[in-house]
């Protein structure tokens, strides 16, 4: 079979996705709850009067409808808003911080179908992102505000139906990446075995938390390999690695999945009811590098916006004249971090309906059917 037939494969396979996550899922999913860092990010930050990890100015949002940049790290949709509307909703559940600085909106009758808490720059520890952003919303916090989310749909509904809506919802996490990036940005002299063993260490306290809140099906996203991306690139080229990824952000990405997924096989045995699918976004985003034209891509190494080597040296931002690429569907890197919108619709495809070769122990859809005891 041919490269553009395995690309018209994967993009007819998308869109039947989409459609039937629409009809199968618009009323069976009660809420989808977000947990994370920039990747999935929607404008958290925009209300964070210290933090430079923002994205609310052109050029992120040239391909969102009427060009809004709204804050999310993209040219468009984010990986949140495609899994979202594969479930049947218009777009990623909105953000708590939008929610309680709007007094127009009424928060107990909004939250009801989902909140987006994920914040740029923020990681598993809580300390991540402050010492090159400035201000985040650490995952501890993204919890506390989840608690607070909890309180008000059960003043709404009471709290018997509030406990149904929680554990039948999707708890969806994408986070570790800002943790692997400040070892490597602080030159950390940490073991990184031990390292790796403190992050997973913190990462069961924070789904522990929101199993104790009554959360059941977690739907987590292993981390990609952020070795590869413009930015990492950029820097491996300056430090005598040549055009290639930088291999300790990869081998973190590797051993995050691997961690990650006996932590959560453990999380099983221990915690009654706990259900999880997780996704290999590392083996899924490198597949797309190694053989990038069957997925309809002919430039993976520079991002579409950015200055500098690869582009990967500075923001996406209008203001300091950033290059623009003119095809940002045939680029899989947005800006020096984060994916385009045509990448984060092919990863969401293959974490809401793709096989064991990418997901376990079941993809996001089959773990959004299954059962839960209440």
């Amino acid at each position: 079979m041919g490269k553009l037939e395995n690309v018209v494969i994967v993009l007819v396979g998308f869109y039947f996705n989409l459609v039937a996550g629409a009809g199968a899922y618009e009323r069976k999913l009660p809420a989808i709850f977000i947990f994370g860092d920039s990747a999935i990010d929607i404008g958290t930050n925009n209300h964070l009067a210290l933090s430079s990890a923002k994205a609310n100015f052109p050029y992120n949002g040239i391909d969102f409808p009427h060009s809004k940049p709204t804050g999310r790290f993209s040219n468009g949709y984010n990986i949140g808003d495609q899994l979202a509307m594969m479930f049947g909703f218009k777009k990623s559940p909105p953000a708590y911080l939008d929610l309680i600085n709007n007094p127009s909106i009424d928060l107990k009758k909004k939250v009801q179908r989902g909140v987006n808490f994920a914040s740029a720059g923020s990681g598993i520890f809580y300390n991540t992102g402050f010492n090159t952003w400035n201000e985040v919303v650490p995952m501890t916090k993204q919890i506390e505000q989840f608690g607070e989310v909890i309180s008000n749909i059960k003043v709404a509904r009471g709290p018997n139906a509030t406990e149904k809506v929680v554990a039948k919802a999707l708890h969806i996490f994408c986070i570790g990446s800002n943790d692997f990036f400040d070892y490597m940005r602080a030159k950390n002299n940490t073991p990184k075995e031990l390292y790796q063993s403190s992050v997973q260490y913190a990462y069961f306290d924070h789904l522990k938390n929101v199993y104790n809140m009554g959360g059941r099906k977690f739907a987590v996203m292993g981390v990609p390999p952020i070795g590869c991306c413009p930015y990492s690139r950029a820097i491996n080229q300056r430090q005598g690695g040549g055009d290639a990824c930088m291999p300790m952000l990869n081998d973190f990405a590797k051993d995050f999945y691997n961690s990650t997924l006996m932590l959560l096989q453990n999380m099983t045995s221990l915690l009654p009811n706990f259900k999880y699918s997780l996704g290999n976004v590392y083996d899924m985003t490198m597949d797309m590098l190694n053989d990038y034209h069957s997925y309809g891509f002919n430039e993976t190494k520079y991002a579409c916006c950015g200055l500098g080597n690869y582009n990967g040296e500075n923001g996406c931002f209008d203001k300091i004249n950033s290059n623009l690429c003119n095809n940002r569907s045939d680029h899989l890197f947005w800006d020096l971090y984060h994916p385009t919108q045509a990448a984060s619709q092919l990863l969401a495809s293959t974490l809401f309906s793709g096989d064991n070769k990418y997901m376990t122990p079941f993809n996001f859809s089959q773990l959004a059917l299954s059962k839960v005891h209440i």
